[in-house]
């Protein structure tokens, strides 16, 4: 079967019944997971579908990147979980660069490491670490509206001047095959640049982010260690991952 005569067919399940397993379109077209996980990540790219955990669904009107409002008030155990965990890796005296975002934010609170400072291109991670008593360094240029992240020439050349012990970096999307991804092209180079100057990087996600890719990718697996949640469901894809990246995991 030709990669359109595939991907007609899943669209034509998915305009069907709004959601479908990966097994659904495995059997229906008779192509392998890898094969159909491909068509899958290639429909998202095109806007025709959004991928979620273990299959996917039709895209919403609304954008792939939620604004702060909806992601305070989601997934909030599991990134103060995420965060719990990630914060044991900041040893004291260490410079750390937290990337803009509510699961990063998690972090801050948990830091019990001396003489840490911070980098930072969140508005809302500034104002938690001056909460938290650290030394907190800002990177200037445009602040996003949705997200509160500092973008653009200003922030690129700004990154450029630091080099951190450890990055952690929040994600839209994490892909066997496309790595890790986020809606916005400049907020999408700003984690590459972090990424880049840290000595060792991290991913946080909540299991809503695996089996997923958004618009831009700003690094591969192995480019970056992942924190997430592990579950009966998310095991067998983690196992997967564990294949191309290091990955610590808080039970759920």
């Amino acid at each position: 079967m030709l990669t359109f005569e595939r991907q007609d067919i899943i669209l034509s399940i998915l305009k069907q019944q709004k959601v479908a397993k990966l097994a659904e379109l495995t059997q229906a077209t008779g192509a392998s997971e890898s094969t159909i996980r491909r068509d899958l990540s290639e429909l998202e790219r095109k806007q025709k579908l959004k991928r979620i955990h273990g299959g996917a669904s039709l895209p919403s009107r609304k954008s792939d990147e939620p604004d702060m409002t909806e992601k305070k008030v989601s997934y909030t155990e599991e990134k103060r979980r995420i965060g719990q965990l990630a914060a044991k890796l900041v040893e004291d005296g260490d410079s750390i660069y937290i990337d803009a975002g509510t699961t990063t934010e998690a972090i801050i609170s948990h830091i019990q490491a001396k003489n840490v400072t911070i980098v930072t291109n969140g508005l809302n991670i500034i104002e938690t670490a001056i909460h938290y008593g650290f030394r907190t360094y800002v990177i200037g240029g445009y602040v996003k509206t949705g997200t509160h992240a500092f973008v653009g020439k200003t922030a690129q050349e700004a990154m450029r001047q630091y080099r951190f012990d450890k990055a952690f970096i929040g994600t839209n999307g994490i892909d066997q095959e496309f790595g890790y991804s986020t809606p916005d092209p400049e907020e999408a180079y700003i984690k590459q640049l972090a990424i880049e100057e840290a000595q060792q990087a991290y991913v946080l996600a909540d299991a809503s982010k695996l089996d997923r890719t958004s618009f831009t990718r700003f690094a591969s697996l192995e480019e970056a260690d992942l924190i997430t949640e592990a579950s009966e469901e998310t095991a067998e894809y983690l196992e997967q991952l564990s294949e191309y990246t290091s990955i610590e995991a808080v039970k759920t």
